[in-house]
């Protein structure tokens, strides 16, 4: 192998390494039995983004609106606090928040059905903190997905 090849499996990362050397992959939700696409498959990170972007708006204009009547520095923390309550009641009863029904997304288990109050509660926790939301697995589901055993599918 010459310098560039070295160079350029470097750049493009591992998965492009291990495609080259003929791994399959596969695509992404086949693990879990799940539709290459259509309804039934997994979200896209744009939908899921977009519709995090629209539930967090709506919490802030909740929190600007009704409880800090202005903007000060509580209104970002109102806001979390109104988006773990909006994902708990709205994922544990109809499976999706209003961003991801906009999107055409909802949130069910792993193995087929609804996710159990437990679930919902670690889920939405998990969404409030941010970071586990951002660390996504090869199926494209982020960790808060996989503690809670849940996946964002199409529908």
């Amino acid at each position: 192998m010459d310098n560039r090849q070295a160079l350029g499996s470097w750049l493009s990362g591992p998965r492009a390494a291990a495609e080259d050397a003929g791994v399959d992959f596969g695509y992404r939700g086949e693990q879990l039995g799940l539709p290459e696409a259509g309804p039934g498959s997994i979200a896209r990170p744009g939908r899921r983004l977009g519709a995090l972007a629209v539930d967090w708006a709506l919490c802030m204009l909740i929190a600007y609106g009704l409880i800090t009547h202005g903007y000060n520095q509580a209104t970002g923390n109102w806001a979390l606090l109104i988006l773990f309550v909006l994902s708990v009641l709205t994922v544990g009863t109809v499976g999706s928040t209003p961003g991801k029904r906009l999107f055409g997304l909802r949130v069910v288990s792993a193995n087929g059905g609804r996710l159990g109050l437990f679930r919902v509660l670690i889920r939405s926790l998990l969404v409030c903190l941010a970071i586990p939301a951002l660390i996504w697995d090869r199926d494209g589901r982020g960790l808060h997905d996989r503690l809670s055993a849940a996946v964002q599918v199409r529908i």
